[in-house]
């Protein structure tokens, strides 16, 4: 039985990434429905939550459908990061995360993210103050390193470990491959079976079907794997995999009764959450992943994201059901 403090998480958990843009309320909830044992929230930076910048406060938002769920923070300054994780207690999830992985410019020049990589004596000290500032358990995502010439995470999650931090998630790449190339999960599995680690060790990158979930968790003996992309507009990645681990079969794709429903479910929570003209602006992004292989379905997808009134997305919902259900009988 995998644990986080005291939260269960199953015999191999299946995680949600945190991911900006993506992984907020109506996201998690339709993930959660299929199966995910643990999800993030999209990470927050740590000097809005003190500066209380209305977008970092929304995205404290949890529910206890979706529970147990993790507050995910990033930032650079000590101090700062101390305050955020009392602010993030009050929100009450079962976890903090610390996000030391991402790779973008913006985040990373101000040595967060992957940036503190560079200065690794400081990524401790941070973590350090975090843990001693919070009675939640602490957990880290990062990367293998800064660069193919820095591959320092087995010395990163010893030293993370001895701090406190009670379970660490590792994207198999480096900050400088940003997300291109293949993930190495080698090292992940050197952590893993370091008998001085004893905390949860979690896969991250490229996990995109059942049978790379079986063959990684086989090969490299990690805790739990940690699933982001493949899992946008495919929440039901997370039941394919549940199902292969337990039967050794493939579960068939979902149908185009359930693509509609719960992209109507996912809209419907989006408008709830954040009012009708955000929730479906915000809706858009996900449309192509959602029918995504559907032959001519640009014209549907077109009208999706051109329209503005919630009654009339329905009705399109409910066109690309019954034309593309049709199709079907027709083949």
């Amino acid at each position: 039985m995998v644990k986080i403090g005291n939260t269960e998480l199953g015999e191999f958990p299946l995680l949600l990434a945190p991911m900006e843009d993506v992984s907020d309320p109506p996201f998690r909830a339709v993930c959660k429905e299929q199966g995910c044992d643990l999800m993030y929230t999209e990470f927050i930076s740590v000097e809005g939550l003190i500066r209380d910048a209305a977008k970092s406060i929304q995205k404290l938002d949890i529910y206890d459908d979706e529970r147990p769920i993790g507050i995910q923070i990033f930032g650079a300054e000590i101090e700062s990061m101390s305050l955020a994780a009392e602010i993030v207690e009050a929100a009450n999830p079962e976890l903090i995360d610390i996000n030391f992985g991402c790779p973008v410019k913006k985040v990373v020049c101000k040595m967060a993210g992957a940036g503190i990589l560079q200065d690794i004596p400081r990524m401790i000290k941070l973590t350090e103050k975090v843990v001693r500032s919070t009675s939640l358990p602490v957990t880290v995502k990062t990367r293998l390193g800064w660069d193919e010439n820095t591959l320092n995470i087995e010395e990163v999650a010893e030293r993370l470990q001895d701090i406190g931090i009670k379970a660490l998630t590792i994207h198999g790449r480096t900050r400088k491959q940003m997300y291109k190339g293949e993930a190495d999960w080698t090292l992940i599995g050197k952590i893993k079976n370091n008998p001085r680690i004893h905390i949860p060790i979690f896969g991250n990158g490229d996990i995109d079907s059942p049978q790379k979930a079986m063959e990684y968790k086989n090969r490299y003996g990690i805790d739990g794997i940690m699933i982001g992309r493949a899992s946008i507009g495919y929440p039901w990645i997370f039941r394919e995999i549940k199902h292969y681990f337990a039967t050794g079969m493939l579960l068939d794709p979902p149908t185009i009764s359930e693509r509609v429903e719960v992209a109507r479910k996912h809209l419907m929570r989006s408008i709830e959450w954040k009012g009708e003209k955000t929730g479906i602006a915000e809706m858009r992004r996900h449309y192509t992943n959602y029918f995504r292989n559907l032959p001519d379905v640009k014209v549907f997808r077109s009208r999706l994201v051109t329209e503005n009134s919630s009654e009339k997305i329905h009705e399109i919902l409910y066109e690309i059901k019954e034309h593309y259900q049709e199709e079907m009988l027709l083949i």
